[in-house]
């Protein structure tokens, strides 16, 4: 998909005034974030919509890049970022076209980026590890194959699904230190509600 076609397939998800993927943080970030990640942290938000992990995370001290395809999510992102008092530094972009500095992450969050075919999801994997810091922790969260039974989110493209072999294999230049498949219920906005089959990773640059 070009870009101009991801822009305008987001703007017309992302043109409303509801926060379609709600504006509390996704959990699985938080409960990672909590353990690994500290204040005065550089951290970049992949594909941050609305900003509800962004801002978040800025919230909890540490300072934020982000970027999406969307100029409307963003928009919504920046209003959401100044209500809570806090700043984020938000780009419009996708992941090919971003500026993925080296070496100068704290964190790669990636929640929810199901829009990347496989060929597109190894090129961020590579990107994420050139942005990291030795050291560095990449913290992701997708849905697994059997969402596509729940049907409450997320792609309906299976090769855009995670599964454990797959994301060993993008995660071989990583130390995994945590890789889970699970089922939960999820109210994430009007997009990501009800029983959901999760993957999450949390992984650290060698």
């Amino acid at each position: 998909m070009s870009f101009s076609d991801a822009a305008q397939f987001w703007n017309e998800r992302f043109n409303q005034e509801e926060f379609i993927f709600g504006k509390e943080p996704n959990e699985y970030l938080v409960q990672q974030a909590k353990i690994f990640l500290k204040p005065g942290n550089q951290v970049l938000c992949i594909a941050d919509g609305e900003g509800r992990n962004g801002v978040w995370l800025a919230k909890q001290g540490m300072s934020v890049t982000g970027f999406d395809v969307s100029d409307i999510a963003l928009a919504k992102a920046k209003q959401f970022a100044k209500e809570n008092q806090v700043e984020v530094s938000y780009s419009l972009s996708d992941s090919d076209g971003f500026d993925w500095q080296d070496q100068f992450y704290d964190a790669v969050i990636a929640i929810f980026i199901q829009f990347a075919d496989p060929k597109m999801r190894a090129r961020i994997f590579k990107q994420a590890h050139q942005s990291l810091k030795p050291g560095g922790i990449l913290i992701l969260q997708g849905y697994t194959p059997k969402q596509l039974e729940y049907k409450t989110g997320g792609p309906s493209l299976i090769d855009h699904l995670y599964t454990e072999e797959m994301i060993r294999d993008l995660a071989k230049d990583f130390e995994i230190l945590d890789l889970c498949c699970y089922e939960k219920e999820l109210s994430e906005g009007a997009r990501h509600t009800g029983m959901s089959a999760l993957l999450g990773l949390t992984a650290k640059k060698c």
